[in-house]
């Protein structure tokens, strides 16, 4: 525990990416493998099971340290982390406790960070009220103090250090003498800790492992479209896609199994049995790149992002929402064929390959495997033009790619480039605030959006939420104006003046039953302060409603103009 205590000083301080790789090299290098293996599941920051809330511990040095609760929550507001706070307070409490008498294993400064992970900690957990604040309390007084904040994260089960994914892969490799690339891989698809997956991470290399492996490729992410590294290269270069709006996943057949993997590193088959089941007509050692959409056989245009919701994270999925939620995959990208890796390849040769292995598969259901539909344009000057037909698609945009592009991993600018729709928009009035986390949780950043419904007289009603799109002096600004205009507080929450309004843009609209005002949207964000606005002139209910008749009718639409004359996009 001491050397990943020291580990978490180190990196806290150093600024330059060098100086922490190498303190991570001497680390992984130096402790035993089952530390080495906690140390690597918590410097990835994978959300981990909570042994014990933020909201157990505060209440526990509230009722034995005889602080008031406003107090704890005054501290709590303006740290914004229940480890951090708990440590700042507990030296001003730990004179006036008694000494606990709690039958727990000897803390010892030798013991080993697995010890604390896998014995102390869910040995504290698994007591009832009593027991475990005494048991709590035992183990602060036990503790130093300046190592008290990392054993409240470590129990509250939201560690987090200024480490990226990249830094650590980059780490392992340089420790044990590997190629980074396939130290991603190993890590994709998530990392339980123990002594013998650590060895696995860092075994050496094997022809035979990704053959066996359900384990996805790390995922080759786009960037918003930057016109100026584009516009001096030829049009005929690049490979133009709908942007579909799914979830991004991997379909992967391998020996006898299938597995569907997302962007998230999720293992998503329970949610998508059709798709195993259309999978396993693949023939094994392939690896498809594409996106799960919820689409109907026989429609020209997908259905809603808000349908496919339906279907996340469902263990079962039951007859009717299959009838109601039909899902598909549309394959962009083939990885691997014939258990052999062709990333590397350019994108015309990959597609190719996918469009002969999409010929050849036979399937009672096969019309739940599709292939992106790709095609060039004869200059940039068409581009916007195209973009602007991706509603009708019921697209997100497009997706911009070099035909010669081999399939890296993460974001590598230049390659792929994503060219979404303008958003929606509405002006909207300001209505509720939280605070932040992390560096902004003394300040408000969280927002509560309302329009105007459509009674005579109108009353606002919320209608989205948003986190992002102001500046920092925005922001600075904003959190003193709403401290001066609080009307109420719930918990965390005000409720301020309604005099604010605020363009607030997003990439879709729908129906909710979850939401007061009848209308979900997805990605609300902030794009303007409108200081030119009222907020009676903020816009109302029936505009947003009207947005979705729209949408809805141009749908409609573009169905009978395709069934009368076709789609020449396809």
């Amino acid at each position: 525990m001491q050397a990943f205590l020291a580990l978490f000083d180190q990196l806290d301080q150093l600024t330059g990416t060098t100086a922490k790789v190498a303190s991570l090299v001497n680390h992984f290098k130096s402790v035993p493998v089952e530390d080495a293996a906690w140390a690597l599941t918590l410097l990835l920051g994978k959300r981990r099971r909570r042994l014990i809330t933020g909201r157990r511990l505060r209440e526990i040095l509230r009722d034995h340290g005889d602080l008031p609760e406003w107090l704890i929550n005054d501290c709590h507001g303006q740290v914004g982390d229940s480890a951090e706070t708990i440590s700042l307070l507990w030296p001003c409490v730990k004179e006036r406790i008694a000494p606990m008498h709690v039958d727990l294993p000897a803390i010892r400064a030798d013991r080993p960070l697995h010890w604390w992970m896998e014995i102390l900690l869910p040995s504290i957990a698994t007591l009832k009220e009593a027991n475990q604040a005494e048991a709590v309390l035992a183990l602060w007084q036990a503790t130093p103090d300046n190592d008290h904040f990392m054993i409240n994260k470590l129990m509250t089960g939201g560690f987090r250090v200024g480490v990226s994914t990249g830094l650590i892969s980059r780490a392992i490799a340089e420790a044990f003498e590997l190629e980074e690339s396939l130290v991603v891989q190993r890590l994709m698809g998530g990392f339980e800790p123990s002594g013998a997956n650590f060895r696995n991470i860092t075994a050496p290399a094997c022809e035979e492992e990704q053959r066996s492996s359900g384990k996805p490729y790390p995922f080759f992410l786009a960037s918003p479209l930057d016109r100026k590294r584009i516009d001096d290269t030829d049009a005929e270069e690049w490979l133009i896609e709908w942007k579909w709006d799914g979830i991004r996943g991997q379909l992967i057949h391998r020996g006898d199994s299938v597995y569907l993997w997302s962007r998230g590193e999720e293992l998503i088959n329970n949610s998508f049995p059709e798709l195993i089941a259309v999978g396993a007509a693949l023939p094994p050692g392939t690896v498809l790149d594409g996106e799960v959409i919820c689409w109907e056989n026989g429609q020209e245009a997908p259905m809603g992002f808000d349908q496919l919701q339906r279907r996340l994270g469902r263990k079962t999925v039951g007859a009717t929402l299959k009838r109601e939620c039909p899902v598909r995959f549309i394959a962009y990208d083939l990885l691997e064929l014939e258990a052999i890796d062709i990333r590397e390849q350019p994108l015309h040769a990959r597609q190719q390959q996918l469009t002969d292995l999409m010929a050849l598969l036979e399937h009672p259901d096969r019309w739940r495997f599709d292939q992106s539909h790709a095609w060039t344009l004869g200059s940039w000057h068409d581009l916007d033009q195209e973009r602007n037909r991706a509603r009708d698609r019921k697209a997100e945009g497009l997706m911009v790619k070099r035909s010669d592009s081999p399939y890296l991993s993460g974001r590598k600018r230049g390659h792929w480039w994503k060219h979404k729709l303008e958003p929606m928009t509405l002006d909207a009035v300001l209505l509720y605030a939280q605070a932040g986390s992390g560096r902004r949780a003394n300040l408000f950043t969280d927002y509560t959006f309302g329009l105007w419904d459509n009674n005579t007289p109108p009353q606002l009603v919320t209608f989205a939420k948003a986190y992002s799109g102001l500046n920092d002096k925005e922001i600075l600004e904003l959190d003193r104006w709403i401290r001066r205009n609080t009307l109420q507080r719930y918990g965390p929450a005000r409720s301020v003046k309604a005099e604010l309004v605020f363009e607030i843009g997003f990439e879709g609209i729908h129906p909710s039953k979850r939401h007061k005002s009848g209308l979900a949207v997805r990605f609300p964000r902030i794009l303007r302060w409108r200081h030119d606005k009222l907020a009676e002139q903020a816009d109302r209910l029936i505009t947003a409603q009207q947005l979705f008749e729209e949408k809805q009718s141009t749908d409609t639409n573009v169905k009978t103009v395709r069934s009368a004359v076709g789609d020449k996009s396809s």
